[in-house]
């Protein structure tokens, strides 16, 4: 697992945040400098966040946990939700409902019945329905995949989730809070860091800044993920 250099994040454009008057003054901590009304992120305090985010993914990874990945942004939709394949790991990147994790229980109905769907239309169960009901039954599960797709597989709370943007997130991380479910996240100059319990600042809208922050967690996971699935293998190996 390769750490981003400063080169690579400065590149990445990770140390941009946002204008001077939409700051939060939280963030101070993690501000360099301001240049023509930019807070620049330090890039030091970037790097102790990957340090310290990639510790805790990579140990959650190797106890069999699961991190949830959220990434509503436009921006950060495709980068997230392929990375999370990546690493088989859960995922929200349409649209975050309220009560996903509150109301789990009644999220985990709506997902059955949307893999219901799946399995009639796929097995021919639905040959004595009209035309009209196989098209309703087919936009209505086409419009549950769209939302709840990428946590179909998830049967329980995830350990910790990992947010991009947590400003925008934030109905998502208030859900993490009151479950007391771990936090990491993406943190611009606007955000509060304390919202989270593994705060990495860096810009959460550009692409590339995205793109590289997320790939590394993931890395972080599959090393974990190794390392259980050797631990594993020793295990049964020994008592063979």
């Amino acid at each position: 697992m390769n750490k981003p250099t400063y080169k690579e994040l400065l590149d990445a454009g990770v140390h941009f945040g946002h204008l001077k008057k939409k700051w939060n003054p939280k963030m101070s901590p993690y501000i360099f400098m301001e240049r023509k009304g930019i807070h620049i992120i330090d890039l030091n305090r970037t790097s102790e966040g990957l340090d310290r985010a990639a510790n805790a993914m990579r140990a959650l990874a190797k106890s069999g946990k699961k991190v949830l990945f959220v990434a509503t942004k436009k921006q950060a939709r495709d980068i997230v939700t392929e990375a999370a394949r990546r690493a088989g790991m859960p995922y929200v990147c349409d649209r975050w409902l309220g009560g996903m994790m509150t109301n789990f229980t009644t999220i985990r109905k709506s997902i059955k019945k949307m893999q219901s769907f799946e399995k009639m239309l796929g097995d021919g169960t639905l040959s004595s329905v009209t035309k009209k009901e196989r098209l309703t039954m087919s936009r209505e599960k086409d419009k549950l995949e769209k939302v709840l797709g990428g946590i179909a597989n998830l049967g329980r709370l995830p350990a910790a989730l990992f947010v991009v943007d947590i400003a925008h997130e934030h109905i998502a991380i208030a859900e993490a809070q009151r479950l007391g479910i771990r936090t990491f996240g993406i943190v611009d100059t606007n955000s509060d860091p304390n919202l989270v319990d593994f705060a990495i600042p860096g810009n959460d809208d550009a692409s590339k800044s995205i793109r590289i922050i997320t790939n590394y967690m993931v890395d972080a996971i599959l090393e974990g993920l190794e390392e259980r699935n050797k631990v594993k293998s020793e295990s049964e190996a020994t008592a063979v």
